[in-house]
């Protein structure tokens, strides 16, 4: 039984889609905050439980006969996110499982610029503490953080960012697709794997000449000092620790933490994976 947390969400949902091409739906189990919303999992066969990582019971219940636990990294930072992920992991150790899985981040690092990538490097070391066999997966940045930073340069035709440097932006669906072939392949990487990223690391110069070519409309970059673009944030009602987090994409960025490009999704995939341009072209009009 392959245990997956947070198949609600856009990454966890498509790796179970991918996980169901490659194994039997009796073989899959989901744990999931609200079991209503993977309903359309259930209809297939899938076992479906509620789970939450801050109740210790609904874990033992969520996880039971568990082979291989696949943990969605939460969408909080800090000390929350750490405590909740250890939760989880504690929680599939308790089951017996044979493996844990985690879905990390290719900048994970104890001294990275990023928050996130803090919470990362500190989860891995929960995983190397249980002593279960654990499998990290470090993703490439999602293409989709790329888009929304674009905002709504594809209609104004300007860019305003603070100085960046090149970030291998991968996509959601080849992630999950990767996730679902290790899971299919239990064991095929002990510990972090190499990072799981597109062929190419961009800047947003790049994108913008992308963004201009998909759209044939001219899109300008421009650079925003990191104070005013936090003030402009805290401006529009961004909460201030939310504006620090996102400013330190790009100083973790000019650091070149997301810089690293790796054939290893591609091998997993059997296949390029999606470059930028191909997301910015699905985007629908007006995005």
């Amino acid at each position: 039984m392959i245990i997956v947390t947070g198949a609600t969400g856009q990454l966890g949902r498509q790796i179970v889609e991918q996980l169901l091409t490659r194994v039997p739906a009796d073989q899959v189990g989901l744990s999931v905050r609200d079991p209503k919303k993977a309903q359309p999992f259930a209809d297939q066969g899938v076992r479906v439980r509620q789970g939450s990582f801050t109740d210790t019971d609904s874990l033992a219940h969520a996880f039971e006969g568990a082979s291989q636990v696949f943990i969605v990294s939460v969408d909080k930072m800090g000390d929350e996110a750490v405590q909740r992920h250890r939760a989880a992991i504690d929680g599939a150790a308790a089951a017996g499982a044979r493996r844990i899985l985690y879905t990390s981040h290719m900048g994970a690092n104890a001294s990275s610029h990023f928050q996130p990538c803090r919470d990362h490097a500190a989860t891995e070391e929960a995983l190397r503490a249980s002593g279960v066999p654990f499998t990290s997966l470090r993703n490439g940045f999602y293409a989709a953080s790329a888009v929304q930073f674009l905002g709504h340069a594809m209609e104004s035709g300007q860019v305003v960012l603070p100085a960046d440097g090149p970030v291998s932006w991968t996509a959601h669906a080849d992630l999950a697709d990767a996730a679902a072939a290790i899971l299919a392949d239990e064991g095929r990487f002990e510990g972090p794997t190499p990072p799981l990223t597109a062929a190419q690391a961009l800047t947003f110069d790049d994108i913008a000449r992308i963004a201009t070519d998909v759209t044939g409309r001219t899109i300008t970059r421009t650079t925003a000092p990191d104070d005013q673009f936090r003030e402009q944030l805290v401006a529009r009602g961004v909460p201030a620790e939310a504006a620090d987090q996102l400013l330190g994409i790009f100083a973790a960025s000019r650091a070149a933490e997301f810089a690293a490009v790796d054939p290893t999704l591609a091998t997993l995939l059997g296949r390029e994976p999606t470059t930028l341009d191909a997301v910015l072209r699905e985007q629908p009009p007006g995005h």
